[in-house]
């Protein structure tokens, strides 16, 4: 009964995946990310670094499912996984590679006889759901202190691969976790690239995926085959390494940024759970506004258990107790709060215009006391508005009273209405007037409860 599943499974990817996925692009003012068609591609991606390693099909489709109908449209997974990716075999008894040393694919001829045939079948399974992949030929480790590449192998590989995947849809992250320390290093991320390339002839975006607290641009702003910068937050709580993606906004060449992996939901805080405890959906909806509002193209979601995908039927067998403490397997996170709370965001931004809005944190009025607001910490107000100031947006990530200079948006008269980032509901509309320091109040003040203000200009 169980094979009979999987062929239904199978073939009702196959039959979808006839569709092709519009390829991505950056956008004309090189800030954002659309369809080949010019529609604008909100980037709302979900960390499911395990997913072809750990979980079976019936597994992948279950993950799927939720996340499609969560609004994500984006899942960044690995090909050669961090646990033990090279020796550990899937869920199907396949490994990548004959010989783990040498990274040479094993393919056996016919349908679901390999590691690569159950990677197709995630990936087609995917687009059949709207959701691209945003997948890492490798984690960095195989490519760092445990290097089993020379830049001709890494090369031949990543040229594989991308004539295997070009027609699908798929967005390349190079790096896994790791940023370059020697030249061989260089080499080998360059080496990659130029096989990416190679394979699927610049169909589809590239860009690199660092160590925590890192950026892309550190080392490869300057590479023409770095379409977009990510950065990798890490799991603090704090505001000050959000101030990254605005230093990356500002870069030029001008290029999207994306955080590709903030603080995840459940996690031990900055790795220290007796201490610090975990993380909770405040955490993640923080990150996200401090993201987006400060130049963001877009945002991944984490949860802790759902990218080692713990308490998989593959993880009880390899790794039963987790990774750093995980709280819950990986089917029950899939419904944690912040996972359902991230799409609000996407939709409040795909309802104003798209690709002309910029961060603008001098719309929050400092208090006397600047650590009140805009604050810091945990505290920080963040702010962007439509460049010809037809819109704007006011994170408050407490209730507590601020001022926004409304003489940056246009038009004689302004309304406002508060959205629940919790909740996604909004309050009515109330007209304000003009002013250099109009006040608000959030609807819970003096609680630690977010809330995002939303101007509009009126004629």
């Amino acid at each position: 009964m169980g094979n009979r599943l999987f062929m239904v499974f199978c073939t009702a990817a196959c039959v979808c995946s006839a569709f092709a996925m519009p390829a991505l692009r950056v956008s004309e003012n090189r800030h954002f990310l659309m369809t080949e068609d010019g529609k604008p591609f909100f980037w709302l991606g979900d960390t499911a670094w395990e997913l072809f390693h750990r979980l079976n099909r019936e597994e992948v489709v279950n993950y799927l499912e939720n996340r499609a109908r969560l609004g994500f449209n984006v899942v960044q997974a690995v090909a050669l996984a961090e646990e033990d990716g090279l020796k550990t075999a899937n869920s199907y008894g396949h490994l990548p590679f004959k010989d783990p040393t040498v990274p040479e694919p094993w393919v056996v001829d016919g349908p679901d006889n390999d590691y690569w045939d159950h990677v197709d079948f995630v990936i087609d399974a995917a687009n059949a759901r709207g959701i691209y992949v945003g997948l890492l030929p490798t984690w960095g480790k195989w490519w760092q202190e445990g290097c089993i590449f020379t830049p001709d192998s890494a090369r031949r590989y990543a040229a594989w691969l991308a004539r295997r995947y070009r027609d699908k849809g798929i967005v390349w992250i190079l790096g896994g976790d790791r940023n370059p320390k020697q030249p061989i290093e260089h080499e080998l991320i360059a080496a990659f690239a130029a096989g990416l390339r190679e394979g699927d002839g610049g169909r589809n975006l590239i860009s690199y995926h660092p160590r925590g607290a890192g950026r892309s641009s550190e080392f490869f702003h300057a590479s023409p085959w770095l379409d977009f910068n990510m950065r990798q937050n890490g799991h603090v709580i704090d505001c000050q390494r959000y101030e990254q993606t605005r230093q990356d906004y500002d870069l030029k060449p001008t290029k999207p940024v994306i955080d590709a992996e903030p603080v995840y939901e459940g996690h031990p805080v900055a790795f220290r759970p007796d201490q610090f405890g975990h993380t909770v959906a405040a955490d993640v909806r923080r990150a996200l506004y401090w993201d987006l509002f400060s130049g963001a193209c877009g945002h991944t979601y984490g949860h802790h258990s759902v990218w080692q995908m713990y308490g998989s039927t593959r993880s009880l067998v390899t790794a039963p107790n987790g990774k750093n403490r995980p709280l819950m397997p990986w089917h029950e996170a899939i419904d944690e709060p912040g996972a359902a709370q991230m799409h609000f965001a996407k939709d409040l931004l795909l309802a104003y215009p798209f690709f002309s809005r910029i961060p603008d944190p001098d719309l929050i009025v400092a208090d006397r006391v600047q650590s009140l607001v805009p604050g810091t910490g945990t505290r920080r107000y963040a702010a962007t508005r439509d460049e010809k100031g037809t819109y704007a947006f006011v994170y408050a990530p407490v209730g507590r009273a601020f001022s926004v200079n409304l003489t940056r948006l246009a038009g004689p008269r302004i309304q406002a209405c508060w959205m629940n980032p919790r909740t996604g509901t909004r309050s009515d509309w109330q007209e304000v007037p003009r002013s250099t320091a109009a006040r608000f109040v959030p609807p819970t003040p003096g609680e630690l409860l977010d809330w995002v203000l939303i101007l509009e200009s009126l004629e």
